[in-house]
């Protein structure tokens, strides 16, 4: 149980990119949870009751209530886990306080995972070389974007945007920061020898 009768609980696994942005999030607004580690093999009851629709990690349980999809969840916990919010508030935001701000930091995390995480995840598990290349070849045409897309947050010091920007660790820098650390790992991983 999470001070002041706020019940926060975290359904996740170990090697998921998803779940860590949560719970970093969690941390940087010192918000007290309960982990729970699911076996992506053998899905709890719990788990396929709270995302009944993809049946994946991450789930965020507040106070009972199921939140699916990470970047939702981030967007929730900046939300609900607010200044003077109660025992578990914290002064620090994911989303800078401006509109327009805040929406130009959910395009470039939705940018990221979309036209670079997505295509690089199935490059990962390509089965064929071919397969391989051409997805590889769609996160290479993402890149320009990305690059555009730092120079502008970076340069005109938007907070919450990308590393660097006015604000610090903020909405964008949480989602990306974990993929990012993953992708390097697992490519690693899949060009060292069997």
């Amino acid at each position: 149980m999470a001070g002041g009768g706020e019940e926060v609980t975290l359904l996740g696994h170990w090697g998921s990119p998803y779940v860590i942005r949560v719970r970093l999030a969690l941390y940087l607004k010192g918000v007290p949870y309960t982990y729970v580690e699911e076996d992506l093999r053998s899905k709890s009851d719990l788990l396929l009751r709270s995302n009944p629709v993809h049946k994946a990690v991450p789930v965020l349980i507040h106070n009972g209530r199921p939140i699916c999809e990470s970047q939702v969840i981030l967007q929730y916990i900046d939300e609900v886990f607010v200044a003077g919010s109660g025992a578990t508030s914290s002064a620090f935001s994911l989303l800078p306080a401006d509109p327009h701000e805040r929406a130009v930091a959910r395009f470039w995390a939705a940018y990221v995972d979309n036209e670079i995480g997505a295509p690089w995840d199935k490059a990962f598990r390509s089965r064929t070389e071919e397969e391989r290349a051409a997805w590889m070849g769609k996160v290479a045409a993402a890149v320009p974007g990305l690059e555009r897309g730092l120079r502008e947050c970076t340069d005109g010091g938007r907070k919450g945007c990308f590393f660097g920007g006015a604000g610090g660790v903020g909405y964008v820098s949480t989602s990306t920061s974990c993929s990012a650390a993953w992708r390097r790992t697992c490519t690693r991983w899949r060009r060292s020898p069997a």
